[in-house]
């Protein structure tokens, strides 16, 4: 903060950066309301839809591709559309494998060094320039969260959907992770550190199913479809929820 002139009454030499803004910024608002315009239009038209997120990282080689494809392809012939980041890796394999079955694929891509182009398997996309347009909409229209393996952004979107579900920001849906000995460790840690902390309670941890069967991870996504999961939880008075 740069400091006026004794006396002379000058507050406009008081600039702190969060005032700073730039003759464009303002424009910036409607780019973004424009972005969740063309993703609402689109998404709220595609019931079921579960979102499947992992690393943009994962190759073709590695066996989670392969499992994210099989994932991909049970979702859909289960009637259940395939949301994903529209990106590389384990997204990619997720929506290879709705396109194969026959199923709804949908990409909400965004622009990043590491994800410049989105990939071939989506039959319906929105593209976006905002981390936080491309959560909320991969958010707001899905049943259910399956997570692969993945890095800090496939940790902070699980850690996410499990903030809103738990400040009941959002009706609970299950968030399921796919590969036990991948995510066994962090399920120790929060069991035997945040819940002993007291940071989180078991009923925060109960709303992750670690698996390793993608037929129970089908069944898990056709029970919150249908409304038992969402059921539960309102009747334990979510009036926060919207």
């Amino acid at each position: 903060m740069k400091k006026p002139d004794e006396g002379n009454g000058d507050i406009s030499q008081y600039q702190y950066l969060i005032d700073e803004m730039q003759a464009g910024d303002s424009w910036r608002l409607f780019r973004i309301m424009a972005e969740f315009v063309e993703g609402f239009d689109l998404l709220s038209r595609q019931e079921p839809m579960v979102s499947v997120f992992g690393s943009a990282q994962t190759k073709p080689s590695d066996a989670y591709y392969d499992i994210a494809i099989s994932m991909g392809q049970k979702l859909a012939n289960a009637g259940i559309a395939v949301i994903t980041g529209g990106g590389p890796g384990i997204m990619e394999a997720a929506n290879k494998g709705a396109i194969e079955a026959g199923g709804k694929s949908i990409g909400i891509e965004i622009d990043l060094p590491l994800e410049q182009k989105g990939n071939d398997y989506t039959n319906q996309k929105v593209r976006v320039r905002h981390f936080f347009v491309r959560k909320v909409m991969l958010i707001k229209y899905s049943q259910a969260f399956v997570i692969f393996p993945g890095g800090f952004g496939t940790l902070d979107e699980a850690f996410e959907a499990l903030t809103l579900i738990r400040t009941r920001k959002i009706l609970p849906f299950p968030v399921i992770l796919v590969g036990s000995d991948e995510w066994g460790g962090l399920i120790d840690w929060l069991k035997e550190t945040a819940i002993k902390g007291g940071y989180i309670e078991q009923d925060d941890l109960d709303a992750m199913h670690l698996t390793d069967d993608l037929d129970e991870v089908v069944e898990i996504c056709q029970q919150s479809i249908a409304g038992s999961t969402k059921a539960r939880w309102i009747t334990k008075g979510c009036k926060g929820c919207e």
